[in-house]
């Protein structure tokens, strides 16, 4: 999978952690506190790739309904698969996509609600 730096909004840490490691194979690459409110600069790679995720706090619980992050993947059925397997909330199947013919994208939700693409270019 390719992704370039990028910043997600969560409100648990943990729990983002704990999705970002068991159903996309991310690693903990900083994890120290920032502040008094116990917050923490969080970053996550992804295996084999140079790309970081780093968590904004989000004030709510509200998910956002436009994506937030594009992942690429050559494999969008195998992939969705493999976040299927990890009981991820899987938002449209693996389809054509109108905007790029020969592409195949999906959409699913991470932990924090937040609305995901995968796409094999």
């Amino acid at each position: 999978m390719r992704v370039k730096f990028a910043e997600l909004p969560v409100v648990d840490q943990d729990r983002a952690i704990a999705f970002y490691t068991r159903a996309l194979g991310c690693t903990v690459a900083a994890d120290a506190p920032m502040g008094d409110d116990g917050w923490r600069w969080v970053e996550l790679a992804f295996p084999g790739a140079e790309t970081h995720l780093h968590f904004l706090r989000r004030e709510n619980d509200e998910p956002s309904d436009d994506p937030v992050l594009v992942l690429v993947d050559a494999d969008v059925p195998g992939a969705v698969k493999g976040l299927r397997d990890h009981d991820v909330e899987i938002v449209s199947e693996p389809q054509d996509a109108p905007w790029a013919p020969g592409t195949t994208f999906a959409e699913f939700r991470d932990s924090e609600g937040n609305r995901m693409v995968i796409t094999d270019r």
